[in-house]
């Protein structure tokens, strides 16, 4: 599996990379995001909900677990950093089928419940502003798609 790699300088090109990658996607998109806490997740959701057409504020689901927003394609923003074993309850696969984008904030934590096809994204803090985004493609949709934005 191939695997790419953005470097931004500030949150503001955090969220800017965020949008671009928002052009590209479909209904039924599913991307990850795992970093340490303050590493720019919820800069790059803002960014993405932004080129997806989300007029609303966006901010952390931490404890509603889902946010739904309103955009060219709905927007679903998952934090699953507080789930217990009751998640089965939540219908993720009606979100990740669905007509909308979904975020998925701390993914690895319901890895099995995951699809097979998906873009995982890595953010890494190197130095007070500096991120390194790591871009992960399962399947060929998200595979042409990282070929497309990081060329």
């Amino acid at each position: 599996m191939n695997q790419f790699e953005i470097i931004t300088t500030s949150p503001e090109e955090t969220g800017q990379f965020a949008e671009k990658l928002a052009a590209y996607l479909k209904p039924g998109a599913v991307l990850t995001l795992e970093g340490d806490l303050g590493a720019g997740k919820t800069t790059f959701t803002k960014g993405l909900a932004k080129g997806i057409g989300v007029t609303k504020t966006v901010n952390s689901p931490t404890f509603t677990i889902i946010k739904e927003y309103r955009g060219r394609l709905p927007l679903y923003h998952m934090d699953v950093y507080r789930l217990d074993d009751s998640f089965e309850d939540l219908g993720f696969d009606e979100y990740f089928e669905g007509e909308g984008v979904t975020v998925v904030e701390w993914a690895h934590l319901i890895q099995d419940q995951l699809p097979e096809e998906l873009l995982s994204l890595s953010i890494y803090r190197e130095g007070d502003s500096t991120r390194r985004i790591v871009l992960k493609p399962y399947g060929d949709r998200y595979s042409e798609l990282c070929k497309e934005i990081v060329s």
